[in-house]
């Protein structure tokens, strides 16, 4: 299904994001320009979260979900989820400097946030077009790409 345009955006973020739970993610190839130690690796994530993915989960939380909160049950139970996955991923993100085992907790966290995106994807972007598109279309333009609004 094509995204509603006031969802490219999220969309265009989760790309990064799946770029970087690929990276982090225990057995994956090297990719060129990216980081390859683990020290870097988590320096990489840090960065990550602070530009890009702490922005993305605020256009999310502040002003998607409020948006679209209370008007369908199964979207609800959906956004407690992604909630739910925020958190552990904001626990797992400053976590990494002090875990005893950084690699298993990069690995953790790539998982988890390559099963966040594509359970926003596949499943809640897509309910989301179904069952409020007008509440969507009264989105259009309050929402940028992360890597855009830190750009700024």
């Amino acid at each position: 299904m094509k995204r509603h345009k006031s969802l490219i955006p999220l969309s265009q973020d989760h790309h990064h994001g799946l770029m970087l739970a690929q990276l982090i993610k225990k057995g994956t190839p090297e990719y060129k320009g990216l980081p390859t130690t683990i020290s870097g690796k988590i320096n990489y994530v840090k960065l990550a979260w602070e530009n890009e993915l702490k922005i993305h989960f605020e256009n999310e939380e502040k002003i998607l979900f409020p948006a679209i909160k209370g008007k369908n049950h199964d979207i609800d139970k959906l956004i407690e989820e992604i909630l739910e996955e925020h958190n552990q991923i904001k626990t797992l993100v400053s976590n990494l400097s002090t875990c005893e085992i950084p690699d298993n907790t990069l690995n953790d966290l790539g998982v988890l946030l390559e099963q966040h995106i594509r359970k926003e994807e596949r499943s809640f972007f897509e309910k989301v077009q179904i069952l409020l598109d007008k509440d969507l279309k009264a989105l259009e333009g309050k929402i940028a790409p992360a890597k855009n609004q830190c750009s700024t």
